[in-house]
């Protein structure tokens, strides 16, 4: 099911400016007999990255009812979009006009439900980075559309991305964790990359469990000698990399604690 400003349609105007300019955020969240996961995380993530673009953010209450009302009865996925609405050709912001909103339904991707052990490769293609955009989940995704066109093999899960410096910044889908000598580690993402909800909570949960976790700006190298490698998000959850290419990890027992703690309703 699709709703475009309440409305069940497909149709999106030709002059939208989420069509032309990518000029929009959006949010992919879990859903479970109609109720979205981690609703104030998602709406709260919603509402900063629309800050972010000086757009206006939906009332929480109308954007949670419409969310209901599109999700699948079973378990499934709600997407929102929301752009900067129609406007004339041109890059100047339209004045006055109301954003566009997009909520559709679908069902779990087959991903949804991958075995917690996958196997990962780097990815050739270098994020740019801009301090402006950073951690926004907006509607210009065409980095990682290319990036994930480098493979086509289905043994490989998930590609790692790195920025145009080296630094490891994500996945292609998902954020990336790491754990080495007892303590956490996840890469800086106040340059580029998106900061998803699922790192969040496993950010909060790390605090809870009085566990050290470190934010930073860290090479491929940093990743290769980890003790466990871990992968996340709203989806799919917390996935342990077995194989980065022609390196083998082992399990270290991080991945069960963080999947559990990701899911407790604690915040």
């Amino acid at each position: 099911m699709i709703l475009i400003n309440g409305q069940p349609t497909d149709a999106v105007n030709a002059m939208d400016r989420g069509l032309a300019y990518g000029d929009g955020v959006f949010r992919t969240l879990r859903t479970h007999a109609g109720q979205p996961l981690w609703w104030s995380d998602h709406y709260a993530k919603l509402a900063a990255d629309c800050a972010a673009l000086a757009l206006e953010c939906p009332d929480a209450t109308l954007l949670h009812a419409e969310v209901r009302q599109v999700a699948e009865a079973g378990q499934g996925i709600v997407k929102i979009i929301l752009t900067r609405g129609v406007g004339a050709r041109g890059y100047a912001l339209p004045i006055g006009n109301a954003c566009t909103r997009i909520v559709l339904s679908a069902p779990l991707p087959p991903h949804a439900d991958a075995s917690s052990d996958i196997m990962v490769r780097w990815c050739a293609l270098r994020l740019a980075r801009q301090p402006q955009l950073a951690g926004v989940k907006h509607l210009n995704r065409l980095e990682n559309v290319l990036a994930r066109a480098e493979w086509d093999d289905p043994a490989v899960f998930e590609g790692i991305l790195c920025d145009d410096r080296g630094m490891v910044v994500s996945g292609v889908m998902s954020n990336v964790f790491w754990a080495s000598e007892g303590e956490l580690f996840t890469p800086d993402l106040s340059e580029c990359g998106v900061a998803g909800v699922a790192r969040a909570r496993l950010l909060r949960a790390a605090a809870r469990f009085g566990i050290r976790s470190h934010i930073g700006r860290l090479g491929p190298d940093a990743i290769l000698a980890a003790d466990e490698v871990m992968i996340c998000n709203s989806v799919i959850g917390v996935c342990r990399v077995a194989r980065l290419e022609d390196v083998i990890w082992s399990p270290a027992g991080w991945t069960a604690l963080l999947n559990n703690a990701l899911y407790e309703d604690v915040d």
